[in-house]
C-alpha cells in the first residue's frame, strides 16, 4: 500500500514523534510504501486566504466557488497543490495528532480546511449530476486511520466517561471529514496518558499501533451509514425504521439498535 502520514505535533522529542518513527519503521518492513507530511516542520499555513487561489480579481471572495476553480485550473498554491497530489498517490491517510479542546490542533484543522476543497474532496458530482457524499467523495476507496493521544484515562473516555465516548468525541472527524468526502473511517487509536506516560507504557502504545498498522489494509471500517443506501430520506433524516429509537451520532452507523 502507499500510506501517507500526515502527523501534527510540535515537539520532535514527543511520545507522538516517536510513535511515528516506529510506525514507519513498521510501515517500510512490511513492504508498504510511506511519505509523510510533518506540519509542524513544514510551518505549514493553517488559514485560508486569497493567496491560496493565484487570483487577480479583487471581486468578493467565495471560498469554496474559488477553491473549485482553483482546483479545475490548475491554479491553486503549490503547498496544496503538493498535499493534494500525495493524497492522490495514497492508498490510506494516517492523521496523527495530540488531542486539544477535543479536535485536532489547529494547522492540522488548517490542512483540512486548505487541502481538501471542492471539486478534490467534496462537492464532486455524479453521471447524473448528484453531488457524491457520505462514502461516495472524491476520495472514495481510500482508508483514514487517526492516531492520537491524550492526557486522560481511558475510563473517562468510555462510554459512561465525562469526556464522551471517543469516537462520538471524534465523530465530525471520521464522519464529517472522512466519511463525507467517501474516506473509510477505522476505529481510532488513542493513546491514553500520555504526557505521563512510562517506558513501559510508551512501549506498550508502540506495540498498539504497530499492530493497527499491521492491519490497515484489511480492518474493518467503521460501519457508517451510506447517504444513498436507503438509510436516509430526502431531508437526510434516517427513516423511521432506521435505529429506531435513536438519535445522535450513534444512530448513523449501522448496528445501531432498531431496525436497519
Amino acid at each position: 500500500m502507499n500510506i501517507l502520514w500526515i502527523f501534527a505535533h510540535p515537539e520532535t522529542r514527543s511520545l507522538n514523534a516517536s510513535l511515528m518513527a516506529d510506525g514507519l519503521r513498521a510501515l517500510e518492513e512490511s513492504g508498504h510504501r510511506t511519505r509523510v507530511s510533518d506540519l509542524y516542520a513544514m510551518d505549514w499555513k493553517p488559514t485560508v486566504d486569497a493567496g491560496d487561489f493565484r487570483r487577480e480579481s479583487t471581486d468578493r471572495l467565495f471560498v469554496g466557488a474559488e477553491q473549485e476553480h482553483g482546483y479545475r485550473e490548475g491554479k491553486l498554491s503549490d503547498d496544496i497543490l503538493a498535499e493534494q497530489e500525495k493524497i492522490a498517490w495514497a492508498d490510506a491517510i494516517v492523521f496523527h495528532f495530540p488531542l486539544w479542546w477535543f479536535g485536532p490542533p489547529a494547522i492540522l484543522k488548517g490542512w483540512f480546511d486548505r487541502v481538501l476543497v471542492q471539486g478534490f474532496a467534496f462537492g464532486v458530482k455524479d453521471d447524473q449530476g448528484g453531488v457524491r457524499r457520505y462514502g461516495d467523495g472524491g476520495l472514495a476507496g481510500k482508508r483514514a486511520l487517526v492516531v492520537t493521544s491524550v492526557g486522560a484515562r481511558e475510563s473517562s473516555f468510555g462510554p459512561r466517561g465525562i469526556h464522551g465516548q471517543v469516537e462520538e468525541v471524534l465523530f465530525p472527524l471520521l464522519h464529517g471529514t472522512f466519511w463525507y468526502t467517501g474516506m473509510a473511517a477505522l476505529p481510532p487509536l488513542v493513546v491514553y496518558g500520555a504526557d505521563r506516560a512510562t517506558a513501559q507504557a510508551a512501549d506498550e502504545a508502540a506495540a498498539q499501533l504497530r499492530e493497527r498498522l499491521r492491519t490497515l489494509p484489511t480492518a474493518t471500517p467503521i460501519p457508517y451509514r451510506h447517504e444513498r443506501g436507503g438509510a436516509y430520506d430526502e431531508d437526510l433524516v434516517l427513516r423511521p425504521d432506521v435505529a429506531r429509537g435513536r438519535t445522535g451520532v450513534g444512530a448513523h452507523a449501522e448496528g445501531a439498535p432498531g431496525a436497519g
